[in-house]
């Protein structure tokens, strides 16, 4: 194939027939039939662990289906690796980038190819390369270094890498999680609109329904390995496809956050902090968090975040500033995180808040094991380690519900609820969730949003940091935007405009919120 190529390709028909996937005992795929149109732009949900991963890697040629048909186009086809699917036009978008981040994007294209001169001749690449972003519905700059690029960008690198190979059925995987809204809707609304044009096929994961029921023609929902359900986006609510996904005639809903904001419960201070590197990562932090308040910190990953939340859990050291618990100086010591109250939901639970070789009743008494009734006379009480975790693991719905399953055995809900049980069982006063329910299904992530605000309404003072701006908003009674290390922006979470929200998250500044409401004032004066 000559690259870039010359048209812009025809948009591809699939379908699934009776694809059936096992491992071992576990059937991950049961006879799963599904019709994606030429030029149709199609969503796939399901909780984790339904069979979404297991259908596209069947698709894709990473797994080999036990029985059923794939149809590309109008004929059968049997995938037997990635580069078989490629050729058939099939490409897929992960959830995390694989650009080379110190090559720049020209580079990054180039070298993506199956087969490359030994002798590059960039002259030619470089004019072929601007004729095809010509043809691109987003424009993208050949010549700058992929790392530096905002995520948006970096996402638009990875769709044209699709395009560029000349794939015209393409497979996103969760692809807004690390975008702000604004760039989310801009990628998701360009490439709807190349399907609309025929010259593109999309089939996307996701567990977002507002992107859904923005941008998707169809949708097509598993339970268990099965297609349960599925048709026209517009011919379902939100409730009948949450219905389908979990198998409950009535979707659970989120607790109401009640009360008011009491008295100030955490406080940062010019509160410092330095990366791996040793270079600045929070810069003059100051925040107060009160009594009975859910406050978010918004902003695209990389922007300081870790190292805020790894400073109050006491996995790193501030440079300069201070912590502070009820006007207590805080340097998050066991001691002290148990004198004060301070729980945390870290973010990827089983490798920052577990013990991957321990048991689930252990992990469960990390926090308790060396007092009464674990620890007596120097000695652990394992008959009360079982006790404890047998009544957590009822109330927490942990499955497996074996206490002595090693914790790294279970799924990611089960192992953030195994954290969840742990962390907001007893009395908590300070609570600190960092992505809680990032890559979690949508009955996990509603389990999991309602203890936070059942957290919040007993009392506690919560500061949640997110990546998913619709989980800040609907959880937050306050939102404050982090950007470069520092926060630029505070709002009410009641009524407050994302699309301003995802402004300063790209870094938006308030000379350019000034120069905005003049031309506004300006605008409406004319």
């Amino acid at each position: 194939m000559t690259y870039p190529p010359q048209s812009p390709a025809a948009a591809l028909r699939l379908e699934v027939v009776g694809m059936s996937k096992r491992f071992g005992p576990l059937v991950a795929l049961d006879r799963a039939s599904m019709k994606v149109r030429a030029g149709s732009f199609h969503a796939l949900l399901g909780e984790n662990g339904a069979g979404k991963s297991t259908l596209v890697k069947c698709i894709m040629g990473y797994y080999a289906a036990d029985e059923g048909q794939l149809i590309v186009g109008e004929r059968e086809e049997v995938v037997r690796s990635p580069r078989q699917a490629h050729a058939l036009g099939l490409g897929m978008v992960y959830q995390h980038f694989t650009l080379v981040p110190n090559m720049s994007v020209a580079e990054n294209l180039v070298l993506v190819r199956d087969h490359i001169p030994a002798v590059i001749d960039w002259k030619r690449e470089r004019a072929a390369l601007e004729e095809f972003v010509a043809r691109m519905p987003f424009a993208i700059p050949l010549d700058a270094t992929a790392g530096a690029l905002a995520a948006g960008e970096k996402q638009k690198i990875e769709i044209l890498k699709q395009l560029y190979l000349g794939r015209c059925f393409l497979i996103l995987d969760e692809p807004t999680s690390v975008l702000t809204p604004t760039e989310a809707d801009e990628i998701l609304g360009l490439l709807r609109d190349m399907t609309r044009a025929h010259a593109l096929t999309v089939l996307m994961i996701t567990h977002k329904f507002r992107e859904v029921t923005k941008f998707a023609d169809e949708v097509t929902i598993l339970r268990r390995g099965r297609i349960v359900g599925g048709g026209a986006v517009a011919s379902l609510g939100i409730d009948q496809m949450a219905k389908l996904m979990i198998g409950t005639d009535t979707p659970p809903k989120m607790a109401a956050r009640r009360g008011e904001a009491g008295n100030p419960r955490l406080e940062l201070i010019d509160l410092d902090v330095d990366n791996d590197s040793l270079h600045p990562a929070v810069r003059r932090a100051n925040l107060v968090v009160r009594s009975r308040e859910i406050v978010g910190i918004a902003g695209v990953a990389g922007n300081g975040q870790r190292e805020l939340v790894e400073v109050l859990a006491g996995q790193r050291e501030a440079r300069a500033g201070e912590v502070r618990i009820h006007g207590a100086r805080y340097r998050a010591t066991r001691a002290e995180m148990r004198r004060h109250k301070v729980f945390c939901l870290t973010e990827e639970p089983l490798r920052s808040a577990c013990v991957p070789g321990m048991s689930v009743a252990e992990n469960l008494a990390l926090r308790k094991f060396d007092r009464a009734p674990f620890a007596k006379a120097g000695w652990l009480n394992r008959s009360a380690f079982d006790a404890a975790a047998r009544d957590l693991i009822a109330r927490y719905r942990i499955r497996p519900p074996d206490p002595d399953a090693r914790v790294s055995t279970l799924s990611g809900g089960n192992v953030q609820r195994t954290v969840l049980a742990r962390e907001l069982s007893g009395d908590v006063e300070v609570l600190v969730a960092a992505n809680p329910c990032l890559g979690l299904d949508f009955a996990a992530t509603l389990e999991i949003r309602t203890q936070i605000v059942e957290v919040r309404n007993r009392g506690a003072a919560v500061l949640l940091v997110s990546e998913d701006l619709d989980e800040l908003l609907e959880l937050s009674d306050r939102i404050v935007v982090m950007f470069n290390g520092a926060f630029v922006h505070e709002c009410p979470a009641a009524g407050a405009d994302p699309v301003v929200i995802g402004r300063y998250m790209a870094g938006w500044s308030v000379n350019d919120e000034a120069s905005h409401a003049e031309d506004r004032r300006q605008a409406v004066s004319v």
